[in-house]
C-alpha cells in the first residue's frame, strides 16, 4: 500500500480493529489482504465501503458480531455459527470476507447442508420461473394498459381461476367448484346402484330419476364453463392445453357429451345403453373429476409432487419388485409344480401363474387363494416375505423425505398466498 499511515484501521459494523501494513499483507481474510495491493483510493473502494484518509480508517457496512466470530477463526483456526443469527446470513458474511464453507466446523457443515436444503426446497426453481413470468407479465400489461383497457381484468381473472388462494373470490368459487365435483361424484356412485336402473321405470321414482339427471348436467355444465372461461384467460393458450390437469378436466368432460350424443342417436332404449361398453367406459371416466381438487387440497398436491420429483425411486422400486418377482416365481413354479408331478400344485402350473401368489406374498396382503404345500415351497414363501419387506423399505426412506419437503414447500407456498390475501383484505 503506497498511501496512509503505517497503522491501519479497519471498521466493520462500528467495531474498530488495528493492525500493521505487514499484518494486513499476509491477513488470511482474502478481502483484508487485497487492501494491501491497493494503489490508489479508487481502488480501495473498491474493496471498502468508505475510507478516511486522515484516520488510515477502512469502514466495512456488515455485520460486526459475524466478524467477531470470523476473527476468532483467524486467531484459533476454529469457525463456528453465531448463535441465534441465521445459517445463511453468517454464510454471506464469510463469502464477503473470503471464507468457504470448508473453513467452518464440521458440525456447522451440516447445519449449513440442511439450511441449504430447506431454503432450496422453500425456493424452488419453479417458484423462481413463476415469479419471473408474473413480473414480465404485469410489467407487459403496465405498459399495455392505455392500449388495452381490460388486460388488467383478464390477468385478475386468470389469477382468480387458476390461483385458489389469490383472492377472496377465488377461495370462493374454488368452494363452489369442490361442492360440484362433490355432487357429481355422488351421483355417479347412485347411478351404479341396482335402485338406479329401476328407477327409470318406476313412475314414483321416475321424478327422483329425473331430478339426479338435471343435478349431474348442471355440474357439467359448470365444469364446462369453468374449464372455458380458464381457457380464454390463460397467457399460453398451448401452454394450457398441455397441463395434466387441463388433460384430465377435458377427459372428465368430454364423456357426458359422448354419451349424450350417442343417447341422441340410438334413442332412450336402456337395453343399448347396457350393451354399449364404449359408454360405460366413458361414463367411469368422470371419476377424475376427483383429481381436480388437487387444485385446492394441499394433501393431494403434496402427493402429486412428490411422485413427480420421485420418479427415479419409484423406477427403482419398480425395478427391485419385477427383478424379485422373477426370480421367486421361477423358483416357486419348480418347487411346486415342476419337481415332482405326482403331488404338483396346479395353483403354480406356470411362472406368469406363480408371479401372483409372489407379488401379494412381497407385498404382505396374501389373499390366501393360493399358497404353497410343500416344505421347500413354504421355506421359499417366508423368504419371499422377508425379501418384499426390505426391498420395499428401501427406495421409502428416500420417498417420505422427499414428500417431507415437498409438503413443507407447498405449506409455504400457501402461507405466503395467505398473507397476501389478508394484507389484500385489509386494504
Amino acid at each position: 500500500m503506497k498511501f496512509g499511515k503505517n497503522i491501519c484501521i479497519l471498521n466493520v459494523g462500528g467495531t474498530k480493529y488495528a493492525f500493521t501494513r505487514e499484518v494486513i499483507k499476509d491477513f488470511p481474510l482474502r478481502r483484508v489482504s487485497r487492501l494491501h495491493s491497493c494503489s490508489s483510493e479508487k481502488e480501495v473502494l473498491e474493496v471498502c465501503d468508505d475510507y478516511d484518509r486522515e484516520r488510515n480508517e477502512f469502514f466495512f457496512d456488515r455485520h460486526s458480531e459475524a466478524f467477531v466470530f470470523i476473527m476468532l477463526y483467524v486467531r484459533s483456526g476454529k469457525l463456528r455459527f453465531v448463535p441465534q443469527m441465521c445459517e445463511l446470513s453468517f454464510y454471506n458474511e464469510m463469502i464477503y470476507w473470503g471464507l468457504e464453507s470448508s473453513h467452518l466446523e464440521f458440525c456447522c457443515q451440516r447445519r449449513l447442508e440442511e439450511r441449504m436444503s430447506d431454503t432450496f426446497t422453500y425456493v424452488s426453481e419453479e417458484d423462481i420461473k413463476a415469479e419471473v413470468e408474473s413480473r414480465s407479465e404485469e410489467d407487459q400489461v403496465t405498459r399495455l394498459a392505455p392500449e388495452t383497457g381490460n388486460a388488467r381484468w383478464l390477468e385478475r381473472m386468470r389469477r382468480t381461476f387458476e390461483e385458489p388462494a389469490s383472492s377472496l373470490a377465488a377461495q370462493i368459487l374454488a368452494s363452489v367448484s369442490v361442492v360440484f365435483v362433490i355432487m357429481s361424484m355422488v351421483i355417479l356412485c347412485a347411478s351404479t346402484l341396482p335402485d338406479w336402473d329401476t328407477a327409470k321405470n318406476n313412475t314414483v321414482e321416475e321424478h327422483r330419476y329425473i331430478s339426479h339427471r338435471i343435478i349431474e348436467a348442471v355440474c357439467i355444465g359448470w365444469f364446462t364453463a369453468e374449464c372455458i372461461v380458464r381457457f380464454i384467460v390463460s397467457r399460453d393458450k398451448c401452454e394450457f392445453v398441455r397441463r395434466p390437469l387441463n388433460i384430465i378436466d377435458l377427459l372428465a368432460i368430454t364423456p357426458y357429451y359422448v354419451s349424450v350424443a350417442m343417447t341422441a342417436l340410438t334413442g332412450e332404449n336402456p337395453q343399448l345403453q347396457r350393451a354399449g361398453v364404449t359408454l360405460r367406459v366413458l361414463r367411469m371416466m368422470r371419476v377424475f373429476w376427483l383429481i381436480k381438487l388437487a387444485r385446492h387440497f394441499l394433501g393431494l398436491q403434496t402427493l402429486g409432487l412428490t411422485l413427480r420429483r420421485c420418479y427415479r425411486e419409484m423406477v427403482m422400486l419398480m425395478v427391485f419388485v419385477c427383478v424379485a418377482m422373477a426370480i421367486f416365481s421361477a423358483l416357486a413354479q419348480l418347487l411346486e409344480h415342476g419337481l415332482d408331478l405326482e403331488t404338483s400344485n396346479e395353483d403354480y402350473a406356470s411362472i406368469p401363474a406363480a408371479c401372483w401368489w409372489v407379488i401379494i406374498s412381497m407385498t404382505t396382503v396374501g389373499y390366501g387363494d393360493m399358497y404353497p404345500i410343500t416344505i421347500p415351497g413354504r421355506v421359499l414363501g417366508g423368504v419371499c416375505v422377508v425379501s418384499g419387506i426390505v426391498l420395499l423399505a428401501l427406495p421409502i426412506t428416500f420417498i417420505y423425505h422427499s414428500f417431507v419437503q415437498c409438503y413443507q414447500e407447498l405449506k409455504f407456498r400457501s402461507a405466503r398466498c395467505v398473507r397476501s390475501l389478508s394484507s389484500e383484505f385489509l386494504n
